[in-house]
């Protein structure tokens, strides 16, 4: 049975979302892994295509990857190490201190924050780590730039679920109740075509809303204002996403 409080934003692009979401740098999750003494378990929550679950795999000796839609799931990275389930972050099958550390992945603003905290208080072991990220817009060449802030602010600034701001401001004001870790910085880095970065953001949540209430002109328009000031198709130019990372020390079991 579906969970009611479970808004699934993103199961109508899975394959899209797994092919064109970025990965995350392995130097963050190396990072990750000195702030735990112990690498058994590693929960990853709101998962989606498992970015961050594969991620975590080469520290942990098991990463749990848990996310509330199956159908992001069923398109999810696979690995041998990480243990997909159908779940929302508040109802997990985790044991009680079973977990070294919890991450969540550009998903912080869609949970039940509440009663997410209790579930990683009740899972996380004594001396575990929870860490949470977010990204915004995408660092481009000016001039490609101004067409996608004219777009994401102006042709589909309205379809964006409500929560979108604090993935802008970094999660800066969302409640964190754990111990603060002083943090390095980190960001994603893409050398893309076209369309790469066309198909990443056709992956938004707000594009696929627009889409559903006006067509497909508005859309197209904007990506034919992109592709004529990218240059050639093939041309490859470099994508940058600075992460904004908040980590803590949870006081576990």
């Amino acid at each position: 049975m579906a969970d009611v409080s479970f808004a699934d934003h993103f199961s109508s692009g899975a394959t899209d979302y797994a092919r064109f979401r970025p990965g995350y740098p392995p130097a963050l999750f190396e990072w990750l892994a000195t702030t735990v003494r112990q690498h058994r378990v590693a929960w990853d929550c709101a998962t989606g295509s498992g970015q961050a679950a594969v991620g975590l795999a080469p520290h942990f000796d098991q990463v749990v990857a848990t996310d509330g839609s199956a159908g992001q799931l069923a398109a999810a990275a696979r690995h041998p190490t990480v243990g997909y389930a159908c779940a929302v972050a508040e109802r997990t099958p985790l044991g009680s201190g079973a977990v070294d550390v919890v991450t969540v992945a550009q998903a912080l603003h869609w949970l039940p924050l509440d009663a997410f905290y209790d579930e990683v208080n009740r899972v996380v072991r004594r001396g575990g780590v929870v860490a949470v990220w977010s990204y915004g817009h995408a660092s481009v060449a000016p001039a490609i730039a101004e067409v996608i802030s004219a777009f994401y602010h102006g042709t589909i600034g309205e379809f964006w679920p409500a929560g979108r701001q604090h993935v802008e401001n970094g999660y800066r004001d969302l409640p964190f109740p754990f111990a603060p870790i002083e943090t390095p910085r980190f960001e994603m880095v893409r050398d893309w075509t076209v369309d790469e970065l066309l198909g990443y953001i056709g992956t938004w949540s707000a594009v696929r809303r627009y889409r559903d209430a006006e067509g497909d002109a508005g859309v197209d328009s904007f990506m034919a204002r992109v592709r004529a000031r990218w240059g050639e198709a093939m041309e490859r130019r470099t994508v940058r996403w600075p992460l904004a990372l908040r980590v803590g020390h949870v006081a576990g079991r």
